[in-house]
C-alpha cells in the first residue's frame, strides 16, 4: 500500500463525522470512502469500486490510512469497544453495518490531537478513554450518549425548549436529550419514519396545532415508548407567556407602548402579532431564529414558562424505554 497521510485537521474532521448522532452506516461509509479516495495512492480505487467493496475491506483500508497518519501508536481498544456498544444501544444495525464499527482506529492517539474547544460529540469521544460515558455526560453536559430524541418543527422550539427545561430542573444535555429541528411539519413526518425504523431509543414529537394530518400520518408508526404532543394553540410562539414576549420586545426596541401590549393580549396569534409589530415599527423583518435567540436571553424565572410549556417538558422527561 502507498498512503498519503491525513493531516491533523483531516483526522479531527473524520473523528467528528464518525461520532455524530447519525445512522452509522451512512456516516461510516462516507468517511471511509472519502479517506480511501483521497489518501490511498496504491492500490487506487474508483468510487464505483468502493461502492461494491465489502464493508470489512473498506474498514481495513480506512483504519490503516488513519493509523498510518498518526504519530503515536497505542494498542488499546477500549474506546472502539465503547463506541461499538454505544451505536448498537441506540441504532438497529444489521450484520453488515457491524463490520464498519468493528475497527481498530487509534482513537487514543486521535483524542490527543483534539483542541480545547470541540463539539459535544468529540467531548464524548475523549470521555470514553477514561470515564463512564453516562457519568461524564451528567457531569459535563455534552448530551452524548444520547438517550432520547425530541423532534420538532422549527428553530424556535430547538432554541427555547432546552432553556425552559433547565428552569424546570431537567437539563437536556446532562440527560442525553438530543433535539432535532426538522424544518416543517411535513419534514417531521419523514424524520420520524426514519427514526422509528432505525432507532432503539424513544422519540418525542412536538407539532403545531395545524398539524393534525401529520399527526395522523405519524400515529401508526409510534412505538410504545414514543410520545407526541400537538400544541393547543397555533405555533410555539403562541404558548410563550405575554410577559416573556414583552421583555423580549423591550430588549429588541427599548421602547414598547402600552397599546402594543394590549394588542398582544387580544391577538389570536402571537406569531402574527410579532410579524405585524416588526413591520409597523419599521424594524427588520420578523425572523423566528433571531427572535428565539432574544427570547432565550430574556428567560429568567418560572414566570417565563407557561402551563403548556411545563406540560411539554414533563412529557419529555417521562419519555423513556420501559424496563
Amino acid at each position: 500500500m502507498k498512503i498519503k497521510p491525513l493531516t491533523k485537521e483531516q483526522i479531527i474532521i473524520s473523528a467528528d463525522r464518525l461520532t455524530r448522532f447519525k445512522e452509522p452506516e451512512i456516516k461510516y461509509l462516507r468517511v471511509y470512502k472519502d479517506i480511501i479516495t483521497n489518501n490511498l495512492i496504491e492500490p487506487k480505487y474508483k468510487k464505483t469500486d468502493l461502492d461494491e467493496m465489502d464493508y470489512e475491506e473498506l474498514t481495513n483500508y480506512a483504519q490503516k490510512i488513519i493509523n498510518y497518519s498518526l504519530a503515536e501508536k497505542f494498542d488499546d481498544s477500549l474506546i472502539n469497544q465503547r463506541l461499538f456498544d454505544y451505536e448498537n444501544s441506540i441504532f438497529q444495525l444489521d450484520e453488515n453495518t457491524q463490520k464498519l464499527l468493528k475497527n481498530n482506529i487509534n482513537y487514543k492517539a486521535i483524542i490527543k490531537l483534539l483542541p480545547e474547544k470541540i463539539a459535544a460529540n468529540l467531548k464524548f469521544l475523549k470521555a470514553l478513554d477514561t470515564e463512564n460515558p453516562t457519568a461524564a455526560r451528567e457531569k459535563d453536559g455534552f448530551c452524548f450518549p444520547v438517550e432520547k430524541v425530541v423532534l420538532c418543527e422549527g428553530i424556535t422550539e430547538e432554541t427555547l425548549l432546552p432553556e425552559f427545561a433547565k428552569l424546570c430542573g431537567y437539563d437536556f444535555n446532562k440527560h442525553g436529550v438530543y433535539i432535532v429541528s426538522a424544518g416543517g411539519k411535513n419534514q417531521v413526518v419523514k424524520y420520524f419514519y426514519n427514526f422509528a425504523d432505525c432507532l432503539k431509543i424513544p422519540v418525542f414529537v412536538l407539532l403545531d396545532k395545524d398539524a393534525v394530518e401529520n399527526y395522523n400520518e405519524i400515529k401508526p408508526k409510534l412505538r410504545k415508548f414514543d410520545k407526541i404532543h400537538i400544541l393547543k394553540s397555533g405555533e410555539f410562539e403562541d404558548i410563550l407567556p405575554d410577559c416573556l414576549i414583552a421583555k423580549t420586545l423591550n430588549y429588541e426596541t427599548k421602547n414598547i407602548s402600552l397599546s402594543s401590549m394590549e394588542d398582544l393580549k387580544t391577538a389570536s396569534s402571537k406569531a402574527e402579532f410579532l410579524e405585524e409589530f416588526f413591520k409597523n415599527r419599521g424594524l427588520h423583518d420578523f425572523k423566528k431564529s433571531e427572535f428565539a435567540h432574544d427570547v432565550r436571553v430574556n428567560i429568567t424565572g418560572m414566570e417565563d414558562i407557561s402551563e403548556e410549556i411545563n406540560e411539554i417538558i414533563q412529557k419529555i422527561k417521562g419519555t423513556v424505554v420501559p424496563l
